[in-house]
């Protein structure tokens, strides 16, 4: 017993209350804001060619669909791993109070998810409706669900196509940004918690978000492409590193924003909450989140986008650049979720959390969940092609 009492005396810094040792939203929360993160970055590269007809962003516009369908489709999967009866679940749907925050996520959630796959649907509708024609038994009558039951690929059916393809994506733009900005949301209007509860949190989420999701893009496209010794299109790449340091610059200054405000204003938890950042959270807020991966990055871009570089040291740069930023917003998600918990309702004292590997929300259940979707997109790809015919050419 004294063993116990001196190791949970090390966790602890002054007065903590006893509900408050233990952090209850532990890694499956973190891991959550993160998976719907990557799919908004992801649908905003494929909105900004089907939408704004930004033409270098061809090569990744239908991958960006199809990652963000990936995604997407486990989004809920921490949620319900991270509840003790994850089958209540079902409850919001049967019995819906629009009234409830919580339960809106199930609404939106929804109706993203079947907005993203019409947009699939009727982006590969002319490679579906082939497939459809070499197909027998079930799997043409799969195909022809997939395709809407027709075969007409006329100049204006594919027009037609592609205005509800343009309408689809307009209305997916909002939907997904209420996706993530309702997880924002959420933490903010937790008025216990001063870390938290601020009206910059939905904004700071959704252009973190942002970052993650166009990161992943720019890493799977150049990662995807060497290995299949494809050529990796230089204009592409340019373009997303562009839309790539404007998202970023917003999401990092709106961070400090938050922090300075707070420093500032020095209101009634000002000494908690500065306490925590320069205590508990000291190394991964201002050494990892700040000045490695987020400093470091910023420098770079910046290079980038001054100077005239070789494609080839381009293209590794952006590689190399857009890991370090998935791993920013990775511990920018664990400083809110888990940071925020750290801190004692007595306004007096701190708390540690250290993650467990064989957990249910240990670090091993965090690796398999983060590989579902990587599956599911090996999957997608033996369905839907990722890229369009005009950018295979091998690499010389």
């Amino acid at each position: 017993m004294d063993a116990a009492h001196s190791s949970a005396a090390m966790l602890v810094s002054n007065y903590v209350f006893p509900n408050d040792l233990h952090v209850h939203w532990s890694m499956m929360i973190v891991l959550y804001p993160y998976i719907t993160g990557l799919v908004d970055g992801a649908f905003i590269i494929a909105a900004l060619y089907y939408l704004f007809d930004v033409k270098s962003l061809r090569p990744v516009a239908r991958f960006s669909l199809l990652f963000a369908l990936a995604f997407l489709a486990i989004a809920t999967l921490p949620l319900l791993l991270h509840l003790g009866r994850p089958e209540r679940n079902f409850n919001m749907l049967l019995t819906p109070s629009p009234s409830s925050a919580m339960a809106g996520f199930g609404y939106i959630y929804a109706v993203s998810m079947g907005v993203l796959v019409f947009i699939v649907l009727f982006v590969y509708r002319e490679d579906l409706v082939e497939l459809r024609a070499t197909s027998k038994g079930w799997l043409q009558l799969l195909y022809r669900a997939m395709t809407f039951d027709s075969i007409d690929l006329s100049k204006d059916a594919l027009a037609f196509d592609r205005k509800i393809i343009r309408f689809l994506v307009g209305i997916g733009i909002p939907i997904t940004v209420v996706l993530h900005g309702y997880v924002g949301f959420i933490f903010g209007g937790v008025k216990a918690n001063p870390t938290w509860s601020t009206p910059l949190m939905p904004v700071i989420f959704l252009f973190s978000a942002c970052v993650s999701g166009i990161s992943a893009i720019i890493l799977a496209y150049i990662v995807i492409r060497k290995v299949k010794g494809r050529s990796i299109d230089p204009d592409c790449i340019k373009t997303c590193i562009k839309t790539l340091t404007l998202f970023f610059i917003m999401a990092f200054t709106f961070e400090m924003l938050e922090v300075f405000s707070h420093s500032y204003l020095k209101s009634g938890y000002h000494h908690m909450v500065e306490g925590l950042l320069n205590g508990p959270l000291a190394s991964s807020f201002w050494l990892w989140q700040v000045k490695i991966c987020s400093v470091i990055p910023l420098f770079v871009l910046g290079v980038m986008g001054i100077f005239k570089i070789k494609d080839a040291i381009y293209n590794f740069t952006a590689a190399i650049v857009s890991a370090i930023l998935l791993l920013q917003v990775l511990i920018m998600r664990w400083n809110v979720v888990i940071g925020g918990q750290l801190m004692s309702k007595s306004a007096r004292g701190y708390t540690e959390f250290h993650p467990e590997w064989f957990d249910k929300e240990g670090i091993l259940a965090v690796v398999i969940v983060m590989a579902i979707p990587f599956i599911i997109l090996f999957v997608l790809s033996k369905i839907f092609p990722f890229w369009t015919t005009d950018n295979e050419t091998n690499v010389k």
